[in-house]
């Protein structure tokens, strides 16, 4: 099997991945959890962890390995940087919007914020995020920033992208995790412990986000899946730096 068919067959496998994620915590939200609003009531929360997994982790996936599809390498490079830096935003702003889910139905129910693990880490993983995408846009996309400063941020940038996309998988984890000890072991909830459907089916979704993950990082430890350099990069190698 070629190195271009082996990528594709691992592409289209983390693609379907990340597919099954979205529609397995749309399912949750709508059959265990009552479906969506908002109006500030439980069902806008439901919003929450499917703006964050679809945004956070799986749009975010998909836009981090976007540089590694082979039929990409033989158009302009910065055509690509404008795609990974659209879904990037795309992603940011559905993270957000999940925070005002949450932060917005806390508000109704007289909840406090920022209390547990879980929400830390969702925090820091987001400030993280918007704080990686201006650094990206004012490094590589501004016209004309010095060619010392694109070769200093191109390892921070690596660094930061796959810093976030850990933190995004632990703290979704740790979310559903979260959710479904507060729900089913509340008054009319069936114990946590007695592991019933819906306790099944969340974690399942938590081995898919994990799964997810793991290939996304699989298709970034392959070198040869780099895009390749071009003899109009060679030119401006320091110009040349590789998305995450």
């Amino acid at each position: 099997m070629g190195a271009s068919v082996f990528f594709y067959v691992t592409y289209v496998l983390c693609l379907c991945l990340g597919l099954l994620c979205v529609l397995c915590v749309i399912c949750w939200s709508s059959r265990w959890r009552g479906g969506f609003s908002w109006d500030g009531s439980a069902l806008q929360f439901n919003w929450h962890p499917v703006l964050m997994v679809s945004g956070l982790v799986v749009l975010y996936g998909i836009a981090v390995v976007v540089y590694r599809v082979p039929f990409t390498w033989k158009q302009r490079k910065h055509t690509w940087k404008l795609v990974h830096a659209g879904l990037m935003l795309l992603s940011l702003l559905l993270s957000v919007l999940g925070l005002c889910a949450v932060f917005d139905f806390h508000r109704s129910f007289h909840i406090p914020n920022l209390y547990s693990l879980h929400s830390w880490v969702g925090i820091c993983t987001v400030v993280m995020f918007a704080f990686q995408w201006v650094l990206g846009l004012a490094g590589f996309l501004f016209p004309y920033p010095p060619l010392w400063i694109r070769s200093a941020l191109k390892p921070v940038h690596i660094w930061i992208g796959k810093a976030v996309l850990i933190l995004s998988l632990t703290s979704c984890i740790s979310g559903i995790n979260e959710k479904l000890f507060l729900t089913l072991n509340g008054i009319t909830g069936e114990p946590y412990n007695s592991l019933p459907v819906e306790a099944k089916f969340a974690n399942s979704l938590g081995i898919l986000i994990v799964a997810f993950g793991l290939m996304v990082f699989g298709i970034l430890s392959k070198n040869k899946w780099r895009r390749p350099e071009t003899d109009n990069e060679s030119v401006h190698l320091l110009l040349n730096e590789e998305g995450v």
